[in-house]
């Protein structure tokens, strides 16, 4: 049949087999899976995109045994052209850099130029200055010598023996005792004065050395800095690369921990989250607060702060236990606060933050704070002998606390004898304080309490109370038969009636003294 004839029947399109089509549908699978799992967006990062359809492209020739030589030589070709493309953005990454310090040259140079004048004026100024103090000390030594010459001349003795002593009777200087007394004095003022000069006065040698010790200091910090300015380029190029594990224990392992500062916290919150792989920031600290028992001083208070601060966020609490309770970090009262922020939003895990913010504010000695953590985590007991251990606690700061924490057993700790010592609050004016503050719910409670145990308990608090006086009992005695404790308010006025020389104030009269029982 020729070629005319064959151009005449219609072209069938090729007939897929089934393994064909079933090998065609797995390699779609595998490419949609494989950038969901990546987290791939449209535009999508180039290096990933390429992995994953190098894979395909690798099974496609695995799979069409006719075309291998021709695809597999296709593909290399591809993959010498993408490696020739990522190695010319090294070098142009590098190149940048290089002309950017090259730009920055002249400008440096100009400045280094004014700066010369500048100091060439001073030290002018300087020598100026030091040519004329010099004129006067030859001058003055001139004039020393000449006094002593005159002074040898006119005075060969320095003292003259047959003159009474300074500050003696001529009767104390002829008495040894005295003499002796005073020959005492003599020489501790003498080593006063040495002592003095000691302190007062260094040798020039010592200024020489000193000059020698700050020019070694001065090399010491040019090194240190040129070591930075390296270093930092390393960890910028690792982070340009998308290179964050490494850029982490970069950071984490620089020498003299230059590179743990917040300026390297900025760079990985400027990173973010990344789709299905740990947050960098986080690996960062866990690095840095892992490895601080290497070093000779803890983390410092910015860093564990920012630590905390990123461990909370991600939700891994176990971590900030960890580096609390394990770590050799620098606390501060802020990082006290975000821990009890943290257990106020998340009510499950309010009891550990609060054993942990009493760790912190423990450790940065802030009493009251650590005290109302104790309260709050229902620690009465220890909070009473913290309260009794530290007697800077005002009343008044007592009093906020109850407010804080109105816990009944923490105020009847503090109404109530304590370990033989005498109460730290009147238990009439914390009723009061209570029933001031809009608090009428814990004050009921209270006086149920108190009503229960009958008049001799009440009795023993008033006698025992030498705080609230007779005239706020009354008002605490007028509460409670507002609030329906009839009894209690009887067995309060009958208590205040039976002390002697006690009259029941009438609120009518405006004319009573409340001073007139102590005429009585």
């Amino acid at each position: 049949m020729s070629v005319q004839e064959i151009k005449k029947h219609a072209v069938l399109p090729p007939i897929i087999s089934r393994s064909d089509k079933e090998f065609l549908e797995s390699m779609q699978r595998y490419i949609i899976t494989e950038t969901e799992r990546v987290g791939c967006n449209e535009e999508g990062p180039a290096d990933e995109y390429y992995i994953i359809y190098r894979n395909v492209f690798d099974k496609v020739i695995e799979y069409v045994t006719a075309y291998k030589s021709i695809l597999t030589s296709i593909k290399k070709e591809y993959d010498a052209f993408i490696e020739k493309i990522k190695k010319d953005q090294r070098t142009v990454f590098n190149l940048h850099g290089k002309l950017k310090a090259l730009a920055a040259e002249p400008t440096t140079l100009v400045y280094h130029r004014k700066r010369t004048i500048q100091l060439e004026a001073k030290m002018r100024i300087i020598e100026n200055n030091s040519s004329k103090i010099q004129l006067q000390i030859d001058k003055m030594k001139q004039l020393r010598a000449e006094w002593d010459m005159k002074e040898v001349k006119h005075f060969p003795f320095s003292k003259d023996p047959s003159k009474p002593i300074p500050g003696m009777t001529l009767e104390e200087s002829v008495n040894l005792d005295a003499l002796n007394k005073y020959l005492k004095h003599l020489e501790d003022k003498y080593a006063e004065i040495k002592q003095l000069m000691s302190k007062k006065y260094v040798p020039a040698q010592r200024k020489a050395d000193l000059e020698e010790e700050m020019i070694v200091i001065l090399k010491r910090r040019d090194v240190a800095e040129n070591l930075n300015k390296e270093l930092q380029f390393r960890f910028n190029e690792l982070i340009s690369l998308g290179e964050y594990e490494k850029a982490v224990c970069f950071a984490a392992r620089s020498p003299r921990r230059i590179l743990q500062n917040i300026g390297t916290v900025n760079k990985f919150k400027a990173v973010g989250k990344i789709r299905g792989k740990p947050s960098p920031l986080l690996l960062f600290f866990e690095a840095i607060f892992s490895t601080s028992h290497a070093h000779r001083r803890p983390v410092n208070a910015e860093l564990t702060l920012e630590g905390i601060k990123c461990g909370l966020s991600e939700k891994r609490l176990d971590l900030v236990i960890n580096w609390i309770t394990q770590e050799k970090l620098t606390f501060s009262e802020e990082a006290g606060n975000v821990i009890c922020a943290f257990g106020e939003q998340n009510t499950h895990d309010k009891a550990k933050c609060l054993a942990l913010a009493q760790i912190i504010y423990n450790e940065c000695s802030l009493h009251s704070k650590t005290l109302l953590c104790l309260c709050k985590q229902g620690q009465i007991h220890e909070a009473m002998e913290y309260i009794h251990q530290f007697k800077d606690l005002t009343s008044g700061y007592l009093m906020q606390l109850i407010k804080l924490c109105p816990h009944h057993e923490l105020i009847w700790c503090l109404t109530k004898e304590w370990n033989g010592k005498p109460p730290l609050l009147s238990f009439g004016l914390v009723i009061l304080h209570l029933f001031s503050l809009d608090m009428k719910k814990v004050g009921i409670k209270l006086l149920q309490e108190i009503n229960k145990g009958g008049k001799d308990v009440i009795e023993h608090l008033m006698i025992n109370d030498s705080f609230c006086c007779l005239e706020r009992w009354q008002e605490v005695a007028t509460i409670c038969l507002q609030n329906g404790f009839d009894r209690l308010y009887d067995d309060i006025m009958s208590i205040l009636r039976s002390q002697a020389g006690v009259t029941e104030i009438s609120e009518d009269d405006d004319t009573v003294n409340l001073m007139q029982h102590v005429f009585w």
